[in-house]
């Protein structure tokens, strides 16, 4: 991460104040700039508080949307690099938007603005080297101007953007900028993380008009992003753009966003023109469109979402399952927006670390991740409290709440970055994040030991919140925080498995025996505090069972009661769910791997509700944040929430875009699939599929640093047949349904057995 020398300074509008609540006009900077010789190469540093847009002579600069995108901005502030030699001519206009963006503009759901500044700033340096070796240098400063009028007449995340075309900017409309210095000591880093980009474009499937009058558009996916528009208009006409992700009674059902009123408002020129908004995003599959009619607007969607390469691929003969796949990497696209958000659509939108925490090996399984948790992952280490705690959302910039050290989204500081390393075997990361991992636990001890008597007592982790069985289907949210401390009790134990197979790996032996030693003390609490010392719960929920079983907590006898009384509460339900986010990515595996692989497949081909496939049965293109946020009677479950500090807030919490309960690939991959890491980086890995349910095949493939690991089987006639791919410089264990194993280097293989 490159800091650079900068000679140019911040500027701003000092003049311009903004109301509480509310998001900024957008500023418009600009500075005349007239080239003195033959250019070699002219290249463009820039930054904002707020988000920002460059254009030369009235053309864009770059291909990148909300730079300089989202940090702890406390701590860093990253800089984007442009390359505009061949956009210059003899006499330029170089200028830049600057919107509100996370900075100065309304974020979180309390809609509270200036999180981190009064109003937006720029800073830009123009470094044009000339072919007689001689160069320049143009920097903001004081001889820039600035403006509040602009064809950009309203920007917020929440709410949109309206953009009036027929704004003609005069050199009246600007005064002299106001050079500043901005607070503390925020560094200035090359950019790092994977910019915000435009990828597929999607074609609507059908319209028709609407009982409001509005003309109603699906796009028959939900995703993230932004329309595109082809408009034959008159002056002034006013064309109003609202998105919604489900419709109710062939209306947009906008309840679910709450305050954020996810609209794009264009006023018109005369003649042909085109839209899109630059300074927001939305997460939608419908719009409605008034103020004109269809006949004289063509409409896309634009996929927006941060630049990770697809890197992994699943199929299996089940088409219901092929659409779970489908449906988890558009959760994933759409809320990996330059940080991880929880969802697109509403007055949210924030870097939750739980939903990362239990999603982040499916996420590393599909995608190049690499860049994208780097970012992210310095943020949580910065942000993290002297105690220990990490912040339930991260950046933490306008969450109010105290930083507790909480189960599973605090685990994130140690879950997400191993997921990481098992995917890429980035050492050098791990060994960034340590301390940020060891103090987490230190603090997660501290609290277990809080006002608690004997040894048992201490190591039970109930204070002070937990959000528990977050999300578990059929019960109010005070029932999911009461299930905390089991659900604590469990991730803590996980958590020091892990750190101490990172403390091998890092070379600190102390420490491995430290944190083992621990593991297997809260692991007998677990078994002498929760359960009779037979395997059976004396207060019994799914995710009680799945979590000690996953985490490998219990063992011999105790462990195969376990799974038995799990297997007994999941028949109790019909074989549906009754996890919440903590619970869920694990309980296939729970099954699977303790003798019940038939149960497991039973729960995964469930399709009615609460299950995986209902979801799929029910029309999402995307996975839902509850398992009934469309209830079986066709009606939202609007839902409850936690978070009351916004007065204007219409209540609930659905979001039909919302990838935690996506974790479930995992088991695709792992389990159906059979690939699963033994080592950083795939370096050592299982192929080991588990038949079962109604599959006759799968295959699936990744990505590794050493090459592409695949996994292809079919079952013709009785016998399973397993072609395999591992890469130069691997090592693979197969193992074949009848338990057959083999061990094999670099090149294609194929096996096969009777069944």
């Amino acid at each position: 991460m490159k800091e650079r020398c900068w000679n140019a300074k911040w500027i701003t509008n000092n003049s311009y104040s903004i109301g509480r609540k509310v998001s900024p006009v957008p500023m418009m900077f600009a500075k005349k700039i007239k080239k003195s010789g033959e250019i070699k190469k002219a290249t463009l540093f820039a930054t904002a508080i707020g988000i920002y847009q460059c254009y030369i002579n009235g053309k864009k600069v770059g291909n990148c949307y909300f730079a300089p995108g989202f940090t702890s901005y406390e701590h860093q502030l990253q800089y984007q690099v442009y390359d505009v030699t061949d956009m210059l001519k003899v006499e330029n206009t170089l200028s830049a938007v600057v919107a509100g963006g996370w900075a100065v503009g309304c974020f979180t759901y309390s809609l509270n603005n200036k999180l981190f500044a009064d109003r937006q700033a720029f800073l830009a340096e123009l470094v044009i080297e000339y072919k007689d070796g001689s160069a320049e240098t143009v920097g903001t400063d004081a001889s820039w101007e600035v403006s509040q009028k602009s064809n950009f007449i309203y920007a917020d995340w929440y709410n949109g953007e309206t953009y009036d075309a027929t704004v003609t900017i005069q050199p009246s409309d600007f005064c002299r900028a106001d050079e500043i210095a901005i607070k503390g000591n925020t560094k200035l880093l090359e950019q790092y993380g994977e910019s915000v980009v435009q990828h597929e474009i999607i074609e609507p499937k059908f319209c028709y008009q609407a009982k409001s009058g509005e003309y109603i558009y699906d796009f028959g996916q939900n995703f993230a992003g932004v329309i595109s528009a082809e408009i034959i208009g008159r002056q002034g006409q006013k064309i109003t753009v609202r998105h919604a992700e489900v419709l109710m009674n062939n209306e947009l059902f906008v309840r679910s966003l709450r305050t954020a009123k996810a609209t794009a408002t264009y006023i018109c020129k005369d003649g042909k023109q085109t839209y899109s908004p630059t300074f927001t995003y939305m997460g939608f599959q419908y719009i409605g469109v008034s103020g004109i009619t269809p006949e004289d607007i063509q409409l896309k969607g634009i996929v927006l979402h941060s630049d990770i390469p697809e890197i992994g691929t699943f199929e299996c003969s089940n088409a219901d399952i092929n659409k779970l796949q489908q449906n988890i990497r558009w959760s994933a696209k759409s809320n990996f927006v330059d940080i991880p958000t929880d969802c697109p659509q509403r007055d949210e939108r924030m870097g939750w670390t739980g939903d990362l925490a239990v999603f982040a090996s499916t996420a590393c399984f599909n995608f190049d991740m690499r860049r994208f948790l780097n970012k992210w992952l310095l943020d949580v280490k910065c942000e993290q409290a002297k105690g220990g705690a990490i912040p339930r959302v991260v950046p933490r910039l306008g969450d109010n709440w105290p930083i507790f050290a909480t189960s599973c989204w605090g685990d994130s500081c140690i879950l997400v970055p191993w997921a990481d390393y098992l995917a890429y075997g980035n050492k050098a990361l791990l060994s960034r994040q340590y301390a940020t991992m060891t103090k987490f636990l230190k603090a997660a001890k501290f609290w277990c030991e809080f006002f608690s008597m004997g040894k048992t007592s201490r190591r039970i982790w109930k204070l002070p919140f937990h959000f528990g069985d977050w999300c578990a289907p059929n019960e109010p949210f005070y029932k999911w925080l009461y299930k905390g401390k089991w659900v604590a009790t469990a991730y803590f134990a996980n958590s020091c498995k892990i750190v101490a197979e990172i403390a091998d790996i890092l070379g600190k032996p102390e420490d491995k025996k430290y944190y083992l030693n621990l593991r297997k003390e809260i692991c007998d609490a677990y078994i002498k505090r929760f359960t009779n010392g037979k395997g059976k719960l004396k207060y019994e929920f799914q995710t009680a069972y799945v979590l000690p079983l996953y985490f490998n907590m219990v063992e011999g006898e105790t462990k195969k009661a376990m799974a038995s009384n799990l297997v007994a509460l999941i028949k109790k339900s019909d074989y549906h769910l009754t996890t919440g986010f903590p619970g869920s990515p694990y309980l296939l595996f729970a099954l699977s791997d303790n003798g019940y692989a038939d149960i497991a497949y039973k729960v995964l081909m469930q399709n009615t509700c609460s299950s995986w496939l209902y979801q799929v049965k029910a029309g999402a293109t995307t996975i839902w944040e509850r398992w009934d946020a469309l209830r079986p009677d066709g009606t939202v479950n609007i839902g409850t929430s936690l978070n009351t500090n916004n007065k204007n807030s219409r209540g609930g919490m659905v979001s039909f875009n919302h990838y935690a309960y996506g974790a479930v690939g995992d088991f695709l991959y792992r389990r159906i699939a059979g690939i699963e890491a033994t080592s950083g980086g795939y370096k050592t890995f299982d192929i080991k599929p588990i038949v079962g349910g109604d599959l006759s095949s799968a295959k699936a493939s990744t990505l590794s640093p050493y090459g592409t690991i695949s996994s292809n089987w079919h079952i013709d006639n009785g016998s399973f047949i397993l072609k395999v791919s591992v890469p130069s410089g691997t090592i693979a264990t197969v193992t074949m349904p009848n338990g057959a194993t083999q061990t094999v280097n670099g090149g294609e293989y194929e096996f096969s057995c009777k069944l």
